[in-house]
């Protein structure tokens, strides 16, 4: 007999600690057991953390685990990757725990659910590879054969063949007996990558995780992979929890895109929960991507990254022309539609000459507000306060933000004019002007609204891919990681739209997006055109991405950082008070800036901010107030500790107000 420490599955934030029970030597770190909970000795479901612990009581106390879970279990790796996240991100034991398991109990021996089962798989003739390729591939393989833990970032232009290069490495992990994930941005790209993945590594090699899986098929996928019947893992941002052991790879593709981090508790960056799990297995990270994010391309300057470049597209291609459209000038001209004559009249061309089109706007929706003509009130959603998107097809006015949709209002509930006016386009409007203007074409469209669950993902993405669809129209679905051989011409209907956003990102963000779009045009064997309709042609951000000058824009934008003091020269961290009293949400967050203030982490130099109200916290009866504090480089993790130790006071005295930590946000409150 020895003792352990759980964590018991107990909903109560009070009980977010380690118990201590007896066990049979059996038991081991990882194990789900039940065990008698509080003084009714409920049976709870726990995690063992800890083995071989000496307990801090009186032996007569302690009560003994009841039973192990003969099929669901976690690995050591894990259980410690999990006490890692809780202090990093201030969340409870089981939050964390929760990430690494899916809910749903085994099924009998051939009823398991194969989301991709009926996937043939795509064979590609790649021939040889490009000599920046083989280098690309022979320095990683290095590093997985040593058993060195490195991270690289690599920078290929679109169309490079990272994917190819991804492939190629992961062979060699296989070869080394590990196991491999590979990640992407959007649950939309996964069923391209996985017929290619198929195709080379065969269906029993591959596991899926992605959050569109029905609840049946994520935990079938879950147990194969834990029971060590796959060597590879694909799927999106949850993929970086699979359950693998020997972790020699972990890829995150289009590695700047902000759906990697987490926007739910907890809220991970998943290169933060990759590297950490990569620690202990002694693995290799890959970051690619052609267009990195400003603070990976700044690691690579330190050395924090090895850098590793792409410049040539595969097919030794040119890279698409670039265009830009004063859409002033339009206006000025009188051409009043979502279309610049020059798209318009490119359009017609590439379409004569049997190539396909992609148009994106990264607004979804027919108009993105409802206003009123004669009082200028605009409908906004009643808990959000963020204003509606009309949706033409469901007739009703929706908020992106929580999803809730209402009927559209004759009269103005302000004035009670009956002017009501639609304003500003959104890819639906888009979809239907552009079956107006060419009816003998097929038109389709991808966004969150046709994309709503995988089958008709995958109709849209195969309809386009086999020439069924002559047009699609989509949201940043279309701009990430899509490849397809005879699309001729790209056109961005509005840059600005991210240009506007009050985000320091912004500009890296736009840049981004008419990169990776454009990046879809010239991929086959005719060159590729692009288009992109502008009010600010001038913007550094746009003449950049026309030149597919990626250092150009990282030169301006990472002096504009460092001048500003944001990332990646600071930290930014918000940390969200929680409370159905009002007062004691507020009270709470003074609290917590004064006590950071005690702190003393460096004197003058950090950034602590007053309190506000969240405008985007939907919670009911309830009231959410933050904090926002600027971090001096390297002062991160000093601040959050302090913001836990704050946190466990709140536990301990029994104060009524939940806390979360957001380092580094990617949306405003």
């Amino acid at each position: 007999m020895k003792y352990v420490n759980v964590v018991v599955d107990n909903k109560s934030k009070y009980t977010d600690t380690f118990f201590t029970y007896s066990a049979d030597d059996s038991v081991k770190v990882g194990d789900v057991v039940y065990v008698p909970f509080n003084r009714g000795n409920s049976k709870k479901t726990a995690y063992v953390f800890q083995s071989d612990v000496t307990p801090e009581c009186q032996l007569s106390q302690i009560k003994s685990i009841e039973s192990v879970d003969p099929v669901i279990s976690l690995t050591e790796e894990i259980m410690d990757t999990c006490r890692w996240m809780k202090t990093r991100y201030g969340i409870k034991y089981l939050d964390a725990v929760r990430c690494f398991l899916q809910p749903g109990k085994p099924t009998k021996a051939g009823k398991e659910k194969e989301p991709y089962k009926d996937a043939a798989g795509e064979i590609q003739n790649i021939g040889s590879l490009t000599s920046e390729q083989e280098k690309a591939v022979k320095r990683i393989a290095a590093s997985i054969k040593a058993g060195r833990q490195e991270n690289f970032l690599l920078h290929g232009v679109t169309g490079s063949g990272k994917t190819e290069v991804y492939m190629q490495v992961i062979e060699k992990t296989i070869q080394e007996g590990k196991t491999a994930i590979m990640l992407v941005p959007e649950i939309a790209l996964t069923k391209q990558i996985i017929d290619r993945f198929i195709g080379r590594f065969g269906k029993d090699s591959i596991g899926i995780l992605h959050s569109k899986l029905t609840k049946r098929e994520r935990f079938d996928e879950w147990l194969r992979i834990r029971q060590g019947k796959v060597k590879i893992v694909i799927g999106a941002r949850l993929g970086v929890f699979a359950p693998l052991e020997n972790i020699g790879l972990i890829i995150l593709d289009e590695e700047h895109e902000a759906t990697y981090k987490s926007d739910m508790t907890p809220k991970y960056e998943t290169v933060d929960i990759a590297v950490k799990r990569l620690m202990t297995h002694k693995g290799v990270l890959i970051l690619g991507s052609a267009t990195p994010s400003v603070v990976s391309y700044k690691r690579a300057e330190e050395g924090i990254y090895t850098l590793i470049e792409l410049k040539e597209r595969y097919n030794r291609g040119p890279l698409p022309k670039v265009e830009l459209v004063d859409m002033k000038e339009e206006l000025k001209g009188g051409n009043q539609t979502v279309f610049s004559d020059r798209l318009y009249n490119e359009m017609r061309k590439t379409l004569r000459n049997g190539q396909q089109i992609i148009l994106f706007l990264n607004r979804r929706g027919y108009s993105t507000f409802i206003s009123c003509k004669d009082c200028g009130e605009v409908m906004k959603c009643p808990e959000c306060g963020i204003s509606l998107t009309y949706h033409k097809k469901e007739n009703a006015a929706i908020c992106h933000y929580c999803g809730k949709k209402f009927r559209i209002e004759e009269k103005c509930h302000k004035c009670g004019s009956a002017l009501i006016k639609y304003s500003g386009s959104g890819t639906e409007k888009v979809e239907e002007f552009t079956r107006e203007l060419f009816p003998e074409y097929s038109v389709e469209r991808l966004d969150l609204d046709t994309a709503k669950n995988n089958r008709e993902i995958n109709r849209i993405v195969n309809n386009f891919s086999k020439g069924k669809t002559s047009i699609l129209v989509g949201t940043q679905l279309v701009a990430k990681g899509l490849d397809f051989k005879n699309v001729g011409l790209v056109g961005v209907i509005a840059a600005d739209v991210s240009l506007n956003i009050p985000d320091y990102r912004s500009t890296e963000r736009t840049f981004q997006l008419v990169t990776q779009v454009a990046g879809r045009a010239g991929r086959g064997d005719r060159e590729g055109k692009v288009i992109v309709q502008t009010f600010t042609p001038d913007n550094f951000a746009l003449t950049c991405a026309a030149r597919h000058d990626y250092k150009s824009f990282y030169n301006t934008e990472i002096q504009l950082r460092e001048y500003m003091n944001y990332p990646p020269f600071t930290d930014l961290i918000t940390v969200e008070f929680t409370s159905t009293d009002e007062n004691l949400a507020i009270k709470t967050a003074f609290a917590c800036k004064e006590y950071l203030h005690r702190c003393r982490l460096e004197d003058g130099k950090e950034t602590i901010f007053d309190p506000k109200e969240s405008n985007t916290f939907k919670g009911k009866e309830s009231y959410r107030y933050y904090i926002f504090i600027k971090s001096p480089k390297g002062l991160r993790n000093k601040y959050v500790h302090c913001i836990n130790s704050f946190g466990d006071n709140l536990i301990k005295n029994k104060i009524d107000c939940s806390m979360i930590i957001d380092v580094n946000p990617y949306s405003t409150l």
